[in-house]
């Protein structure tokens, strides 16, 4: 049944360098500063824009102050240092006030008139959170993509858990849900499992994913391989029953090629050099020992940053504020 006042949805922005692409967006955004209509007839209304300067290279924080004295509805939040998308994600759920809260990216590739669809989509479904489900393939490489929907697909189907169809960072959450998880979630934790932790139900809602306002982003290597394995650490110890399943697969392995060879020297007249098959063992053995000492180191560092108490993120003011009249 549509609600009879608007819903207030907050809208969260890590931002990183995107100065060129936030005055659209938020410009975008203020077209659903007044109430609104989803296509099912429920009021709602963008009651605030958090723009999370997370420090990265250009002049997004001039975008940022800019777009506050602007419009009354942005309310800037700034980190310390860089901290990662996931973690000024975080940021900007822990300051939110709105009943429903959603989070897009600054590239502009997420069309914000998809957020009364997604409305509908929590409701009809009885759902605390909704991803976007885009139709379309992303601005990037076809190595990248076929990655990241393996990556995805890991994930949905291993490492969850439970059923979950799929995961973005456009999606809408329930305020309650998005508070509580970014007050709880720690250090090395990713965003869309410790919302699998805690929702009941989870749906999607198909969205086409526009072109990027900007060259399209290429992340290192190193940075998407630090997103995959913070992605496997803190999905659980699933990851450990592999390196259980790895070692008894290869004491099995072990058994049989002992059966096999001591076969050949007693039914066969070829010699057993032995080298050969030495040599295969030691590396394979090798490989699989150094895959489970390197998942298992994971989970100790990823402890042992929880045990420091190292930070998520911190929230600090406005460096104008600070450095500003500096003579």
């Amino acid at each position: 049944m549509p609600e009879t006042s608007p819903l207030r949805v907050s809208v969260v922005i890590p931002v990183y360098s995107g100065e060129t692409t936030l005055p659209h967006l938020v410009a975008e955004l203020a077209e659903l500063r007044s109430a609104q209509v989803t296509p099912s007839g429920r009021a709602f209304e963008i009651a605030e824009v958090l723009l999370v300067w997370d420090r990265g290279p250009g002049r997004a924080d001039d975008a940022i102050r800019l777009l506050a004295d602007k419009y009354d509805f942005v309310r800037p939040i700034w980190l310390s240092r860089n901290f990662g998308q996931h973690a000024a994600t975080l940021a900007g759920m822990t300051s939110s006030q709105g009943r429903w809260v959603v989070t897009m990216d600054e590239d502009g590739q997420m069309d914000p008139a998809y957020i009364g669809a997604m409305l509908d989509r929590a409701y009809t479904e009885r759902a605390q959170l909704v991803y976007a489900a885009p139709s379309n393939p992303p601005p990037h490489g076809a190595a990248r993509n076929a990655a990241s929907r393996m990556a995805k697909w890991l994930f949905v189907k291993v490492l969850a858990g439970r059923d979950f169809e799929s995961f973005n960072s456009y999606r809408l959450m329930h305020g309650e849900v998005a508070r509580s998880v970014a007050a709880y979630t720690g250090q090395g934790v990713y965003l869309d499992v410790a919302l699998s932790w805690v929702v009941a139900t989870v749906a999607t809602e198909p969205v086409v994913m526009r072109d990027e306002g900007r060259p399209a982003s290429n992340y290192s290597l190193s940075r998407l391989l630090a997103h995959f394995g913070r992605l496997v650490v803190s999905s659980g110890t699933r990851p450990l029953m592999f390196v259980s399943f790895l070692g008894a697969a290869f004491v099995v392995l072990g058994a049989l090629l002992t059966v096999w060879i001591l076969g050949s020297l007693v039914f066969s007249s070829v010699p057993v050099t032995g080298w050969p098959s030495t040599m295969v063992a030691i590396l394979v053995v090798g490989g699989a020992t150094l895959l489970s000492l390197g998942i298992i180191a994971q989970y100790v560092g990823a402890a042992t940053n929880m045990s420091l108490g190292k930070p998520l993120y911190v929230v600090v003011s406005d460096p104008d504020d600070t450095f500003g009249d500096d003579p």
